[in-house]
C-alpha cells in the first residue's frame, strides 16, 4: 500500500486530492491525470483540453459553482453522499496554491474538504 504524501500532481481536475484516495493508495487507480479509463469525466476532459491542472486554473468562472461541468447533479449527489466539498477545494487551491493544498490534504489524510 502506498503512503500518503504531499504531491501537487495528485490534485484531481475537480479539486479532490487523489493522494489520499483509498483506490490510489491501494494501487487500484493511477490518479485523475493518469487515469485513461476516466474519459467519462467531463471535468477531467475539460481541464485536459484547456491545459489546466484543475478547475482552479480556469478564469472563465470566478466561482466554480457556476460551471455546469463541475457542478452538475451527479457531482452534487456525490458531494452529498460522501460529504465532499470540491468547490471549497478549488477555492483553497486558488487562494493558497497547489503545494499548500496538497500538503494540507496529505497532513489531514483527506481526499476532500468536508461539506
Amino acid at each position: 500500500m502506498r503512503e500518503i504524501v504531499a504531491d501537487q500532481s495528485l490534485v484531481a481536475a475537480c479539486g479532490l486530492y487523489c493522494g489520499a484516495c483509498r483506490k490510489y493508495l491501494q494501487d487500484r487507480c493511477p490518479g485523475c491525470r493518469a487515469n485513461e479509463k476516466a474519459k467519462w469525466c467531463g471535468v477531467r476532459s475539460c481541464c485536459l483540453q484547456r491545459g489546466y491542472q484543475s478547475c482552479a486554473d480556469c478564469a472563465e468562472f470566478s466561482d466554480v459553482k457556476d460551471c455546469k461541468k463541475h457542478n452538475n447533479w451527479i457531482a452534487r449527489m456525490f458531494g452529498l453522499i460522501f460529504r465532499s466539498n470540491r468547490a471549497a477545494c478549488v477555492a483553497v487551491i486558488r487562494e493558497q496554491g497547489y503545494p499548500v493544498f496538497a500538503a494540507d490534504m496529505a497532513a489531514k489524510k483527506r481526499q476532500s474538504l468536508p461539506r
